[in-house]
């Protein structure tokens, strides 16, 4: 199984075509799992500004000839003019059920490699004050970070993500677990008392990218297809 994120800034009418319908497993050839999602900067407060004209697409795909096929597809087509990453999934914390197979085992990666972190969530409304004030002083240090190449938001309520490309992995895991970091903050208060209903932390092998949205498109691979 492969991931891919696209990320285009479309304008406000195509932004909302986008999130109005997300492609089916049942209809794409290929497909595991696909969510449509607004975008917002990351560590810009309690409540960053969405924006509903920059919008992203998440998926798992079997293969990247699956991936490849769906380029003709009108939903990439929207998003052709973005920014694409295709990853392979190296560990999951958590549990994602639409996106089976996973691996719960940490998969060789060499510390001085380039990663990616998708983080989902399913936010239980009566925790989301306390999420937010947990995620905001969490997502301000991570941008703050020399290793965070780039990152964003997204969001779908009541799904809450975050998506965010490392130098290297051994920088992403000094932030993760520091000790006494605002993320280890974040991670023990949520283990204290779960801000969602099912959530999951997935650190990927990025090996292939294409196309500019911002701040994305500075980590320019590609590196060698998984097996």
């Amino acid at each position: 199984m492969i991931v891919s994120v696209d990320i285009a800034a479309v304008g406000l009418r195509q932004g909302l075509q986008v999130l109005a319908k997300r492609p089916r497993v049942e209809e794409v050839e290929g497909l595991r799992y696909a969510e449509t999602v607004f975008t917002a900067p990351l560590g810009a407060g309690l409540l960053p500004k969405p924006s509903l004209a920059t919008v992203a697409l998440i998926a798992a795909w079997d293969d990247d000839e699956a991936l490849d096929h769906f380029a003709t597809h009108p939903l990439a087509r929207r998003l052709s003019s973005g920014w694409q990453v295709r990853m392979a999934p190296l560990r999951v914390s958590g549990s994602w059920p639409e996106m089976p197979g996973l691996p719960e085992k940490q998969l060789p990666v060499d510390p001085e490699e380039p990663v990616a972190v998708l983080t989902l969530g399913r936010v239980k409304p009566w925790r989301l004050r306390p999420f937010l004030r947990a995620a905001a002083p969490a997502e301000a240090d991570a941008v703050a970070e020399p290793g965070l190449i780039a990152s964003t938001a997204f969001g779908r309520p009541p799904l809450v993500s975050t998506f965010s490309l490392w130098r290297t992995a051994a920088e992403m895991r000094d932030y993760a677990y520091r000790r006494g970091g605002s993320h280890m903050a974040a991670v023990a208060g949520d283990r204290a008392r779960p801000f969602h209903h099912q959530s999951a932390f997935i650190r990927f092998r990025p090996y292939a990218t294409r196309g500019q949205c911002g701040r994305f498109g500075r980590l320019q691979l590609p590196l060698p297809r998984p097996a």
